[in-house]
């Protein structure tokens, strides 16, 4: 990590008085030939862009590639000003805007931000072959008397066995433990212009009394199978008959999915592996 100040830039350029008072805001190497500004200090944007356009140069003179200029809320004044230097916006959190330029003459590698959201649906099925379901108040299915399979988004930094489990615990009170992924499906432009990925997931129910969430759901039931399936909505409806005849072939124990399997990456990240053990869990 590094830094630069006013000593370094030309006096014409900034007023003797703010040269001892400010720093560039500390700058990082990444490892693929950019660099990274986090700018954690209050600074005027003229100054801020005095001291940018010194920085590029140099950048430019030391072949670096990407520039990323991270700006948390309490500096948003340093947006327009970055923005006017060619800088476009890459990604934005509750509390940072992160920039990006690329300076290089070699073609443009900055990788896209994230592309995907990611859902669970959940498959939860009690000795009598009975699936938990739920009509919601809100959405497209808001006063449609469809009764669907528990849903909801994956957090960022959960993982789907995890998510799947406690989106059934915040919707009607049922304590599960995961089985495996049953089946995923891949849809674009559906949030924001992002594309979604969903995955069907089966679960055993722990416990059997059913405290419905007030707040999201209409109501919520333990329904035999058949029914599930049969509903007309789910005939009329290609992928919505997938799901319910998946879930009918896996009642019927002639279905097997993928598994969840902890292991390690080289960096010694552990993380969730899902394959088709073969062990036919149920």
């Amino acid at each position: 990590m590094s830094s630069t100040n006013y000593s370094s830039v030309d006096k014409e350029m900034i007023p003797e008085t703010e040269v001892r008072q400010v720093e560039l805001p500390n700058e990082v190497e990444d490892l693929y030939g950019g660099v990274t500004l986090s700018v954690e200090q209050s600074m005027d944007p003229t100054v801020f862009l005095n001291l940018l356009r010194v920085s590029l140069s140099k950048w430019k003179q030391q072949g670096k590639k990407g520039i990323w200029i991270k700006l948390p809320l309490e500096q948003a004044s340093l947006v327009e000003v970055t923005v006017k230097e060619g800088f476009k916006y890459h990604h934005a959190e509750p509390d940072y805007l992160m920039l990006v330029k690329w300076i290089s003459d070699a073609p443009d590698t900055i990788p896209i931000n994230a592309s995907h959201r990611v859902g669970i649906g959940t498959f939860v099925m009690n000795s009598n072959r009975e699936v938990l379901v739920v009509q919601e108040k809100s959405g497209a299915f808001k006063g449609t008397g469809v009764w669907k399979l528990p849903t909801g988004v994956v957090d960022e930094g959960e993982d789907i066995c995890v998510a799947a489990i406690r989106e059934v615990k915040e919707e009607t009170g049922i304590d599960a433990e995961f089985v495996e992924v049953l089946a995923f499906r891949q849809s674009h432009k559906s949030f924001f212009g992002k594309s979604d990925l969903f995955f069907l997931c089966m679960l055993r129910p722990c416990s059997y009394d059913i405290q419905m969430q007030d707040s999201e759901l209409e109501a919520a039931q333990w329904m035999p199978i058949t029914d599930y399936a049969a509903q007309s909505f789910n005939k009329r409806n290609e992928l919505f008959n997938y799901v319910a005849q998946i879930c009918v072939t896996k009642s019927e124990k002639d279905y097997h999915g993928f598994s969840p399997v902890s292991a390690t990456t080289g960096s010694g990240k552990r993380s969730y592996l899902y394959f088709n053990t073969g062990s036919g869990n149920q």
